[in-house]
Formats: structure tokens, C-alpha cells, sequence
């Protein structure tokens, strides 16, 4: 059997997969990673850099270029510590991982969406939204999760250096 043949996954095996796959790459650029117990309020994990601030980190996985995916307003808020992790899968190939800072949803693109649902006759809870499509999907590319995590872990070295060469004056 051929490995990353995603079509013979339920989505509980894609959801737990890609979960773990994003904690592993966490851990591979030096973050501590702390799993909830509980997935009732929509975060995942928490993963921390050494002594910087402590990331809540929501996962979601999409198995197309063409999809839409969202969070419940009342659960993933608008922080600079708030960050969501998607993965693409295509068949036969590794996940690709995107990193979007929350604070990505108060740009205003075609990928970027935010539904409030006032009104009478609206069930669905207010929720910020990813519309992937042939025309948004190159948009992602900004969001690499190699190069999110490692400007993220090289602001904290920098901002460390700089702490430690102003405690040694």
C-alpha cells in the first residue's frame, strides 16, 4: 500500500493524523507542545518557544483545492498568539502545511472570510472562514509553514539575544 493515500482515511483518521503531524513539526523547530485534554472550546494544542509566549494552535485539514473551511468566532479569536494550522492533502503526496496567524482574517481577500449570521432564521454560529479555490489557493503560499515557524522562532532567538545582552550591561 502506498503511503499517503488519503481517500482511504475516514475523517477521524485524517483529523487525528494531521493533529499529531503538526505537533511533530512543532517539536522538530524546538517548540515545547502541550495537548488538551478536551477539544470542546477548539484548540488543539499549545506550543511554546522556549520563554516566549505560549501559541493556541487550532488544526484543520482539507482534502482539495477546492473547499472551505472555518472556526467558530467564539472559539478561535483575533490574537497575536492565536494561530491556526491547515493542511492540504493531495493524494500520494506529504501534507502541506500552512501557518495563518489569526490576526490574518482582518485582511480583507478573497481567502480570508468572516460570517456574522445576524438575524432571524440563521442557525449557524458567527465563524472566520478559508475559501479554497483554483483562484485562492496560491494565496496559501504566504502562510508556509516552514517559513511562519521559522520567522516566528527566529524573532524569538532575536528578541532572546537582545534580552540577554541588555541583562549583561
Amino acid at each position: 500500500m502506498s503511503r499517503y493515500v488519503w481517500s482511504k482515511l475516514n475523517s477521524m483518521q485524517v483529523g487525528t493524523f494531521v493533529e499529531y503531524y503538526a505537533k511533530m513539526e512543532f517539536a522538530m523547530y524546538g517548540f515545547q507542545v502541550y495537548t488538551s485534554e478536551v477539544d470542546d472550546r477548539g484548540l488543539d494544542f499549545i506550543a511554546r518557544y522556549e520563554d516566549s509566549d505560549f501559541l493556541s494552535i487550532q488544526v484543520k485539514s482539507i482534502r482539495s483545492n477546492s473547499s472551505y473551511v472555518y472556526m467558530t468566532k467564539n472559539n478561535f479569536k483575533i490574537s497575536p498568539t492565536q494561530y491556526l494550522v491547515l493542511s492540504l492533502l493531495v493524494e500520494g503526496k506529504i501534507p502541506n502545511l500552512y501557518l495563518i496567524p489569526a490576526t490574518a482574517w482582518l485582511e480583507h481577500n478573497s481567502l480570508f472570510k468572516s460570517y456574522d449570521y445576524e438575524g432571524e432564521g440563521y442557525k449557524s454560529k458567527p465563524e472566520w472562514g478559508l475559501n479554497i479555490s483554483g483562484k485562492t489557493v496560491h494565496l496559501l503560499e504566504l502562510y508556509s509553514f516552514e517559513k511562519l515557524i521559522q520567522s516566528l522562532v527566529d524573532s524569538y532567538d532575536s528578541t532572546n539575544a537582545t534580552k540577554a545582552a541588555e541583562s549583561s550591561v
